[in-house]
Formats: structure tokens, C-alpha cells, sequence
């Protein structure tokens, strides 16, 4: 457990706002970063849980802490933040963790259900990244963490919209990074795999039926992921032990370039054809 540290002992760091903060992986990364030296600035749903975690984390920081009951499902919510980081140059940092998922079989899920979770996972974040970016990129500095998935790399592995979006997400930070990347801006996309959350109750799959080797602890989930944002990782995955895995995977996909597009068709089409 990350030891108390008061004000005194942090250079401040700005102000971090991170969504979807009342409970599981989103708390945490609050009190990560409060004892990192940053303000924070705490949306959700659940304005009675932010509020109590506003609470304890001042009493044991002394940083700033501002809540915001929002739902970014909604599209006025999702404008009024976006207000909001346009406007507070006091923001340095940006956490899109609100997210829902699903693990259902396609056919089996309600169509609406998954419209409304592409609305959150992908274009919620996108408009959010819109809003802070520019002014990221103005002062020179400015950093911007998504919460994806490993089912971003495995679809197969749970619901394909769900995994679909989480891959937008891994796509979007990726381009994102390359675009900006001598702005001074830092962008991270985190890639748990199953974590001790309420996401799989809320996906209608107990987290206690999965094989408990898979299943790692939030805490130590956001530990792991805020080590790799020290060293500089684009793309963290927690659990993964080897970084040169990774490596190999981005390596391989590089080595498809200059084979993507060419003016005519691959041999053995051609072949097929005749």
C-alpha cells in the first residue's frame, strides 16, 4: 500500500482530471496521483462517492480535490467537461478511465447497449482528449493517460464491440503519441487484463469465476501502469513480463508497412484469379 505523504513532501504537479474516479481503478490512480504532488479534479456518476473520497484524500494529502457528478453518456455532460479542460490551464493531466464493457457473445447483446457503450468508451474519450490537447501542446507540456484493454491486441477473448472499442482506444493514443510526440506532451494507453473490479459484475460476468492467476489487484494494476508511464512506455501492459514481447509485436506490425499499400494486387491473387 502507497504510504501517506503530506504537501510538504511533493513539488506540485499540476491538476489531474480523471474520469470515472469514484470506485476501482479510477480511486486509485486519484490516490496515486494525490501523493504524487497533483490537485485533482474527480468525475462520475456517484456524487456521494467522490465526495468521500474527496474527503480522505485532502485529510491525507492536503492537495486540492474537486468533484464533478457527471455522466458521459450524456452528451451535455460530456460538453460541460469538455468546458472545462478547455478552460482550466491549471490541468496538466488527463485520465479517460470511465468506461463499461461487455462479455456477452455478440449475438447475444442488445444492440443499444452496445451503442451506448461505444459512446462512452470511444467518443467520450475522443471529445475529451479534443478539449485538453490543444492546450497541452500550447504550453509544452501535458500528459494524457487512456485506459484501454488487452482485448484491444485480443477480441476474441470478450465481447467484439467492447473489444472493438478498446482497440480504437490502443489506435487513437498510438497516432495521438506519433503526432505529438515533439510537442512535450506524454499520451500512454494501459492495457489491463482482468482486474478486481465491479466491471465484471456490471458486464454480468463474476470476476470470482475467472482462473485467479488472471485476476490482478487494481491497486496493483495502477502501480504497475503509473511505473510505466515513468519509463517513458507508450503502451503499458501490466501483467506482460517481457517488455521485448511487446517490442516484437510493434516490430512485426512495422515490418507490414511497406507492403499495406501498393498499386497492384499480391501474387497470389492474381493466381486465384487465373
Amino acid at each position: 500500500m502507497a504510504t501517506t505523504q503530506t504537501t510538504a513532501d511533493q513539488s506540485h504537479r499540476g491538476t489531474a482530471l480523471i474520469t470515472g474516479a469514484s470506485s476501482g481503478i479510477g480511486a486509485i490512480y486519484a490516490d496515486r496521483l494525490a501523493r504524487r504532488g497533483y490537485d485533482l479534479i474527480l468525475v462520475a456518476r456517484n456524487r456521494e462517492r467522490l465526495d468521500t473520497l474527496a474527503g480522505r484524500l485532502t485529510s491525507e494529502t492536503g492537495r486540492s480535490v474537486e468533484v464533478v457528478a457527471a455522466d458521459l453518456a450524456r452528451d451535455a455532460d460530456v460538453r460541460r467537461l469538455e468546458t472545462l479542460l478547455r478552460e482550466d490551464a491549471s490541468i496538466t493531466l488527463l485520465v479517460n478511465n470511465a468506461g463499461i464493457g461487455a462479455a456477452a457473445p455478440l449475438l447475444q447483446s442488445d444492440v443499444d447497449k452496445m451503442e451506448a457503450m461505444i459512446a462512452l468508451n470511444v467518443t467520450a474519450l475522443t471529445r475529451l482528449t479534443y478539449a485538453v490537447a490543444p492546450a497541452f501542446v500550447a504550453r509544452g507540456t501535458g500528459a494524457i493517460i487512456n485506459i484501454a484493454s488487452i482485448v484491444a491486441v485480443a477480441p476474441e477473448l470478450l465481447n467484439g464491440v467492447y473489444g472493438g472499442s478498446k482497440a480504437f482506444v490502443l489506435a487513437f493514443t498510438q497516432s495521438l503519441q506519433h503526432e505529438l510526440a515533439a510537442s512535450g506532451v506524454r499520451v500512454q494507453a494501459v492495457l489491463p487484463g482482468a482486474t478486481r473490479t465491479d466491471f465484471w459484475e456490471v458486464a454480468g460476468h463474476s470476476v470470482d469465476n475467472l482462473p485467479q492467476a488472471w485476476v490482478m489487484s487494481a491497486a496493483d494494476m495502477v502501480d504497475a501502469s503509473l511505473s510505466g508511464f515513468d519509463q517513458g512506455e507508450v503502451v503499458t501492459i501490466p501483467s506482460l513480463p517481457e517488455a521485448a514481447d511487446w517490442q516484437a509485436f510493434e516490430a512485426a506490425r512495422a515490418a507490414l508497412g511497406p507492403n499495406l499499400s501498393r498499386s497492384e494486387p499480391a501474387a497470389r491473387f492474381k493466381a486465384a484469379a487465373a
